[in-house]
């Protein structure tokens, strides 16, 4: 068998290892600080920007790194207090779960570094390596207070033929419509040359108009990338719709190197993409949005849309990370 799933201790965390020895790529979780993926070697090469020596450290001082999930909604809500079914739901800052911009906006949810998963199995077979984590919001009170939707989400990291799908589904447990905003911040380095000779490909053709507190004005213009830009020319921090699809539904953002490549191919159910390579840093995100920045407001007002889940229903939609020349 090429495949392996094992679950061990690193440095006194639990860490489930996934790997595929004919690709020679090894995929490490760790499901006690957010699930996070922070390690996808090929051939002993971390295509993921983990700037720790271990799971522990990232835990003794949690930052955004590897593939971190971002619920019950990603990127900024523009201020303490949010729309959902045409009512307004305030956030409590007092109890200590917030995490806020440089602007004092609420970002990134709640789940971010969450000891809440659990996990649920571990599998090897002739095909694939994976392993299936569950996080029961709806037992938690204090994430209820922020979002009172009950629900329930497994999230499932398959490794096959050396690239890695991250699935989500989430089970909507109350009786009302549950809004749909989260996403994925993933972040990819290459090895082959310095960041500034990287070049993205951005399968989008609109842009987002964002204000001064990156959030979203309602304005679009196009997203005036008509081949690969070079990093180069300058940092990236954009907001962007109208994916362009492949014939299999998947919109597909790659960063390239002169020999190496990563590629993160978008299912239908992630319509949003948001792209980030800030200046001086040795790593870009290609991050998979279920909406835009600020969706639950803006939504209300009539800007964009938004995904539900109806009560007793499923949402489901997963993206793969891939590679060449590793």
């Amino acid at each position: 068998m090429n495949y392996d799933a094992r679950r061990e201790a690193v440095d006194g965390v639990e860490v489930v290892r996934l790997s595929d020895s004919a690709s020679r790529a090894e995929v490490s979780i760790a499901p006690s600080i957010g699930n996070m993926a922070y390690e996808m070697s090929l051939g002993g090469r971390n295509v993921l920007w983990f700037p720790y020596q271990s799971p522990a450290d990232l835990k003794l001082q949690p930052a955004l790194c590897g593939v971190p999930f971002l619920a019950p909604w990603a990127n900024r809500i523009d201020g303490d207090a949010y729309w959902a079914n045409g009512k307004r739901y305030a956030l409590n800052p007092a109890l200590g779960n917030l995490r806020r911009d440089g602007n004092g906006l609420p970002i990134h949810g709640l789940l971010n570094f969450s000891p809440a998963w659990e996990l649920v199995s571990v599998e090897a077979g002739d095909s694939f390596a994976s392993a299936s984590s569950r996080l029961e919001f709806w037992r938690h009170p204090d994430l209820m207070a922020q979002f009172p939707f009950a629900h329930s989400i497994v999230m499932t990291y398959r490794l096959a033929d050396g690239a890695l799908e991250v699935e989500t589904g989430i089970a909507n447990l109350s009786t009302e419509s549950m809004p749909v905003a989260i996403g994925f911040h993933p972040y990819f380095r290459l090895h082959d040359a310095p960041r500034d000779h990287w070049k993205a490909r951005i399968a989008a053709r609109t842009r987002l108009e964002l204000n001064g507190r990156l959030i979203p004005t309602g304005q679009r213009a196009p997203a005036g990338f008509h081949g690969p830009h070079s990093l180069a020319d300058g940092p990236l921090d954009d907001v962007f719709t109208d994916l362009i699809r492949e014939p299999d539904g998947t919109a597909v953002f790659r960063v390239e190197g002169p020999r190496q490549s990563i590629s993160v191919a978008y299912g239908p159910r992630f319509p949003i993409a948001v792209v980030y390579a800030p200046e001086g840093r040795d790593f870009i995100c290609f991050e998979p949005m279920a909406a835009v920045t600020n969706a639950f407001n803006l939504s209300h007002e009539g800007l964009c849309e938004l995904q539900s889940i109806p009560p007793g229903g499923r949402w489901q939609e997963s993206f793969r990370i891939s590679t060449a020349g590793f």
